[in-house]
């Protein structure tokens, strides 16, 4: 009988040094910083709660009606099984290029670079989208705080609130700067703050709810969870767009996986945690704001149309009192600044691994000596961030709206590339045993799967002019023109990029490759 070991490189966590063996290379971040219940914290606050039911909760009520609780589940469920296919690649590769490093491993450096390209731009795109609602909240609280109508006017005024916008922008990259330690013990305080707020309003919902204090409130139905009863397929399609948007983000949990305690294990287990914490709670707020108020087009409605953008402005007073009230507005505050100082971490460190790599240029593979942060990286998203907001509030604000309905296409492109390079991968040990067929197979392809028919809809859907804002360009709606543009710009900064860094694109730094099995005779 003999033995032939032909199992993968160690990585770094599995050696215990700075470096990994084989391709897989260590990048010089601060180890052993954020532990289980840190890493679930920052997953958390990277989705932003509180900021994500405000901004969707109505508008998913006006696409679907009372089965929105069913929608949420709808959402929850390929960005679950996605989750399963980030743990299983965290075990092998706990690398913190992630969603890049694990599809270069699975498919080859193209498709892995255009996957890190996703990532990088849908999250500059929501960085710019957070700073402005953190920008808004902050003048609304200070107009609700003083009385003061004029303040809370400031918002509008444009230098005024591009000037707020990149204060906070500039904030939150020193916060993320100075290293994960600074930012762990921020995020305990906002997370916090954002889930008793919510659990508070939830209570006092359920309190309205069961003594009828609004006339449009509705009594509960096991119907709700049914997603099939919803009227339409379009409108299925929408409000599971919204649903998947809300829980975009837990991921973060795993580009940190160089910095935290157990990198191999650890990772995948916070972001099942934050997954699990984030629909419970997405259920519980939708449940009962719609036992209170009901989810039609009229009053305090969650469907309202003019209401329904921004829900908790309009339901923090009757729902919550005036003083109270005032608690859910800190709270999207809290959730929108939380997130925007958490969500520097993912693309910090997707440009970190990518320049490590020669995918892109060296000078972003440097890493703060004293802070152990890639702090070049840290910087040039929060410069791009600023800059981006900046340049879209001036051309137009349709453009800019246009700009974030198109995050969504950004989402599942690289989500379900991901998801995708788990099964093939793997795919020598999915006969293993039933535990890797559905874990590394099956969970991580049929994951990958509704999301690609997410993103195939979605085109579809962005062609016609009326999804957004209404602009066009000879006649094609503006958010087509915009996803698609963003990725074909990726297309030709990689070209670029491979003139320049040809022994990437070569497939001689970061190679592909499968964990080999021990092979017995």
């Amino acid at each position: 009988m003999t033995q032939l070991d032909v199992r993968p490189p160690r990585t770094a966590a599995e050696t215990g040094s700075g470096v990994a063996d084989g391709d897989v290379r260590g990048k010089g971040l601060g180890k052993g910083s954020v532990g289980l219940v840190g890493s679930a914290v920052i997953g958390i606050s990277t989705v932003a709660p509180v900021y994500c039911l405000t901004s969707t909760l109505g508008s998913t009520a006006g696409e679907v009606g009372v089965q929105m609780p069913a929608v949420f589940l709808a959402g929850f469920l390929p960005m679950l099984l996605v989750a399963f296919a980030y743990r299983e690649l965290n075990k092998a590769v706990p690398d913190c290029g992630t969603s890049f490093t694990w599809t270069v491993k699975a498919f080859g450096p193209r498709v892995g670079w255009m996957c890190g390209w996703g990532l990088v731009i849908a999250t500059i795109i929501v960085l710019s989208n957070l700073a402005g609602v953190a920008t808004s909240y902050f003048w609304l609280l200070a107009g609700q705080i003083t009385g003061n109508d004029a303040i809370a006017a400031l918002d509008h005024h444009k230098a005024v609130h591009i000037g707020t916008c990149l204060t906070l922008i500039a904030a939150a990259t020193a916060i993320s700067y100075r290293g994960m330690t600074a930012t762990k013990g921020v995020q305990y305080t906002l997370v916090g703050l954002q889930l008793a707020v919510l659990a508070i309003f939830v209570a006092m919902a359920f309190q309205k709810a069961s003594a009828g204090t609004f006339d449009t409130g509705a009594h509960f139905s096991w119907q709700w969870m049914n997603p099939f009863a919803v009227e339409s397929m379009g409108a299925f399609t929408a409000g599971l767009s919204l649903s998947i948007f809300m829980y975009w983000g837990w991921d973060t949990c795993l580009t940190a996986n160089e910095e935290t305690i157990g990198s191999a294990k650890t990772p995948g287990r916070a972001s099942l945690i934050a997954m699990v914490v984030l629909v419970g709670s997405y259920l519980a707020t939708g449940i009962a704001a719609q036992l209170a108020v009901g989810s039609g087009a009229k009053g305090l409605g969650l469907g309202n149309p003019q209401t329904s953008g921004n829900i908790f402005a309009a339901l923090a007073g009757p729902v919550m009192g005036p003083l109270l009230g005032i608690l859910l507005f800190v709270a999207v505050l809290a959730s929108a600044a939380a997130s925007l100082q958490t969500t520097f971490i993912p693309v910090a460190r997707t440009v970190l691994a990518m320049s490590t790599y020669e995918a892109l240029p060296a000078s972003y593979a440097k890493v703060h000596p004293r802070f152990k942060t890639p702090g070049r990286a840290t910087v040039m998203a929060g410069a791009a961030t600023g800059v981006f907001y900046t340049v879209m509030s001036l051309v137009s604000e349709n453009v800019l709206t246009d700009t974030i309905f198109a995050l969504g296409l950004m989402i599942c492109f690289y989500y379900s590339l991901t998801a995708f390079a788990c099964a093939w991968y793997f795919r020598r040990e999915l006969r293993d045993s039933a535990r890797g067929l559905l874990f590394k197979g099956v969970f991580p392809v049929l994951g990958g799967l509704l999301l690609a028919s997410v993103f195939c809809k979605t085109l579809v859907d962005m062609w016609n002019p009326a999804y957004g804002s209404g602009s066009t360009v000879f006649g094609v709606g503006s958010v087509f023109i915009i996803g698609v543009g963003l990725l074909v710009l990726g297309l030709v900064v990689m070209l670029v990029t491979e003139r320049r860094s040809p022994a990437f694109f070569r497939g001689e730094v970061l190679t592909k490759s499968t964990p080999a099995l021990v092979v017995e005779d």
